[in-house]
């Protein structure tokens, strides 16, 4: 016998039915399971409801009616970092903002007026007809919302900082339902919190920020076979050291799939690669680059790109897929924490993991940014990254082998945590300095007294 499908609503949600133009889903619904899909598969969340607004009005709509039930708000663009919200929103609306499409350019002041459900290789695209350039991410599917709340890296992160620094205004519906657009000049303290601090205090609609006048980057690929890791990573701890801010590089040790979406020369190879973008005199970053390309490697696709280009360089997945990562932050990298980490992910490691990756901080996100927030620089000099996909041992497998292997560099690890990039329900305070937690609770606590947005991460004590 089929249920019927009111049968396994969530009490009190169909209140919001009839909501935004009747693009609510409840448990039960025939599109149900296919709506609350993000864009990470591993997440497998079943929220009293799914919304999907296509304007502020609609987003508030959605907010009172759920308060008004008891329901809580998590909103969410494209899914990326959906994992840490697992298990959470049984009693919360789900509220997609992927219908938020808005998108402009203004070159002359060298901005960017975008909505919630905007992706960045949108951006870029846009961006790169006028001569600018984003601080996007490393793939163009994630959302801007997102990553830009919660810090955002960039290809151009050690010159200019993080994408969080570069907001100069959000609007965002408060728990209230009202709407509000925060400046440096007028609600200065919920930009100060939209400026890496993650989310919990709103749903944002649209951003601002500026963008880069970078027409063209000198980026590129160097690659080997997975056997000379030791020597390559070494060599390049020691080059990152000493390299100008205008490069930021990103060393790897990558066991890739026999995948058609990726390059010939990479696809079902083991490969130790490392990616850069450099900004500035081409000559000067062949210069740069010339030690590491004296290391010999077998590939190298380097050249004066455009900055569309740099979209892609880190060649991540596009299409929904289901992965785990896990990071941590380092303050160094000598000899013996290469030795270690090859030891535990290298060459007859075992490792399943598909990528372990170290990317380089150091540069502007070592000092405060002028326009400050709740994140405005990073604790650390390199990011390690590990991710892995289920071979068939299951999640579990795939965490205890990302947990082995970024263990091993904890007597380098700095003791911060970048939550954008971990998929584990997190010391949530881990991502700021002490005085900028309290700052941000508190105006969480003011900003939505009856708690009804859930963060990103899980709150816990260190």
């Amino acid at each position: 016998m089929v249920p019927d499908p009111a049968s396994l609503a969530t009490p009190g949600a169909e209140v919001l039915r009839g909501l935004c133009g009747g693009a609510v889903h409840l448990a039960g619904d025939a599109a149900y399971d296919e709506v609350r899909l993000p864009w990470n598969l591993q997440a497998d969340s079943r929220p009293a409801a799914v919304a999907y607004p296509a304007f502020p009005s609609e987003v508030a709509d959605v907010v009172r009616a759920a308060a008004s039930v008891g329901l809580r708000v998590a909103p969410q663009g494209t899914g990326h970092g959906a994992p840490p919200l697992a298990g959470r929103l049984d009693d919360a609306v789900l509220l997609r903002t992927s219908a938020m499409t808005e998108l402009q350019v203004d070159a002359d002041r060298r901005t960017a007026r975008v909505g919630a459900g905007v992706r960045w290789g949108d951006v870029i695209d846009r961006a790169a007809s006028h001569g600018l350039a984003a601080l996007h991410t490393t793939s163009p599917g994630v959302g801007v919302a997102g990553s830009s709340l919660g810090g955002g890296l960039s290809w151009y992160a050690r010159h200019a900082g993080l994408q969080c620094s570069m907001l100069t205004a959000v609007e965002l519906v408060l728990a209230d339902g009202t709407f509000v657009r925060a400046t440096d000049s007028d609600d200065s303290e919920l930009l100060w919190a939209a400026r890496g601090g993650s989310g919990g205090f709103g749903v944002v609609t649209a951003l601002e920020f500026d963008l880069l006048p970078v027409p063209q980057a000198f980026a590129g690929m160097l690659a080997w076979d997975w056997t000379h890791a030791h020597q390559v990573l070494c060599a390049w701890g020691e080059w990152a050291g000493e390299a100008p801010e205008s490069v930021t590089s990103i060393a790897r040790l990558l066991q890739a799939p026999d995948d058609p979406w990726l390059p010939a020369d990479v696809r079902g190879r083991s490969l130790v690669v490392i990616d850069a973008v450099s900004v500035g005199d081409p000559a000067r970053s062949e210069e740069v680059l010339a030690p590491l390309r004296a290391l010999r490697p077998e590939l190298d696709t380097f050249d004066v790109v455009p900055a569309s280009a740099v979209a892609r360089l880190h060649i991540d997945p596009e299409a929904p897929t289901a992965v785990y990562a896990s990071s941590v932050l380092l303050d160094d990298l000598p000899d013996r924490a290469v030795e270690a980490l090859l030891a535990a992910a290298g060459p007859g490691s075992g490792s399943e993991l598909l990528f372990v990756e170290l990317r380089q901080l150091g540069g502007a996100l070592s000092r405060p940014a002028p326009r400050r927030g709740a994140l405005d620089r990073m604790d650390g000099a390199f990011l390690a990254l590990g991710v892995g996909v289920d071979t068939g041992a299951g999640w579990g497998a795939v965490r205890e082998d990302a947990h082995r292997v970024l263990g091993v560099l904890d007597p380098w690890a700095t003791g911060s945590a970048y939550l954008l990039m971990d998929d584990e329900p997190a010391d949530e305070s881990a991502g700021w300095p002490t005085a900028s937690w309290e700052r941000l609770t508190s105006l969480r606590a003011t900003a939505d007294p009856g708690g009804l947005f859930v963060p990103p991460h899980a709150a816990r004590e260190r």
